[in-house]
C-alpha cells in the first residue's frame, strides 16, 4: 500500500475456477475486517478520492473519472466474459456444438443475441460454444442456426471454391444439426435463435 506495488487479484468464479485481475492496487488497510480495499486504477492511487461535488471544475478531474470508468468496464467486461465462457462450454461438454472439436484453447463462448443488445444477456440459453473459426462464421452471418438447431449455410458460401477449410469446415457443415448441451434447461433458447437466424436471412 505504501509503494504502492501493483498486485495480481484472483476473481473466484466458481470453485477452483478463478480470473486473474491486474494490476490492482491496495489502497486501504481494513484491520477491523482483517481486510483491505483495493483499487484497478493507478490515476485513483496517484490522486486520491475525487470530490462528486467538482467534477466539473477542472477538465484533468473529467479525465481522469473518464479513464477510471474505462478501466472499470474493461476489467468487468473481462469478468462477465469469463465466467460466461466457463459455464457455456461446461454445459457443452467442453466441445464447439458445430463441429465437435474438444480443444479448450480453441473454445469460446458465442452470444446468440449479442451482448451489446438488451436481451444479450450473459446466461447459458443465450450462448453456444464454438472454436473459433465457427465464432467468427457465425458472428459474421456466415453461418446461421434455425430454432430448430439445424445449420444453416449463405447461398453465396455454398457455391465459393477454396481449400479444404472452406470445403469441409463450413460448406460441409449445411444441414447438420448442432450437439446440444446435456441438460435441457441449457439448451440455446428457441426465441432468441429465431430472432437471430432472421438476421441471418437477412443479409
Amino acid at each position: 500500500m505504501k509503494q504502492p506495488t501493483p498486485i495480481v487479484y484472483f476473481h473466484s468464479i466458481k470453485p477452483g475456477k478463478y480470473v486473474a485481475v491486474w494490476p490492482v492496487f491496495v489502497f486501504e488497510d481494513v484491520r477491523s475486517e482483517l481486510a483491505v480495499r483495493v483499487s484497478i486504477d493507478p490515476v485513483y492511487m496517484m490522486s486520491g478520492k475525487v470530490d462528486s461535488t467538482n467534477l466539473l471544475d477542472s477538465s484533468k478531474q473529467k479525465d481522469k473519472i473518464c479513464i477510471r470508468k474505462y478501466i472499470w468496464v474493461s476489467i468487468k467486461q473481462r469478468l462477465h466474459q469469463a465466467i460466461f465462457r466457463e459455464y457455456v462450454l461446461e454445459a457443452y461438454d467442453t466441445r464447439c456444438t458445430l463441429c465437435n472439436l474438444q480443444h479448450i484453447e480453441l473454445l469460446e463462448a458465442a452470444h446468440i443475441i449479442p451482448d451489446s443488445e438488451i436481451e444479450g444477456e450473459p446466461i447459458v440459453p443465450n450462448g453456444l460454444s464454438l472454436c473459433r473459426i465457427h465464432h467468427a462464421a457465425y458472428d459474421s452471418d456466415i453461418i446461421g442456426i434455425t430454432p430448430d438447431y439445424q445449420v444453416k449455410v449463405r447461398e453465396d458460401i455454398l457455391i465459393e471454391k477454396d481449400g479444404p477449410m472452406l470445403k469441409y469446415g463450413l460448406q460441409a457443415m449445411e444441414g447438420s444439426k448442432i450437439i446440444l448441451p446435456r441438460h435441457k434447461p441449457d439448451y440455446p433458447n428457441r426465441d432468441r435463435l429465431d430472432r437471430r437466424y432472421k438476421r441471418f436471412l437477412s443479409v
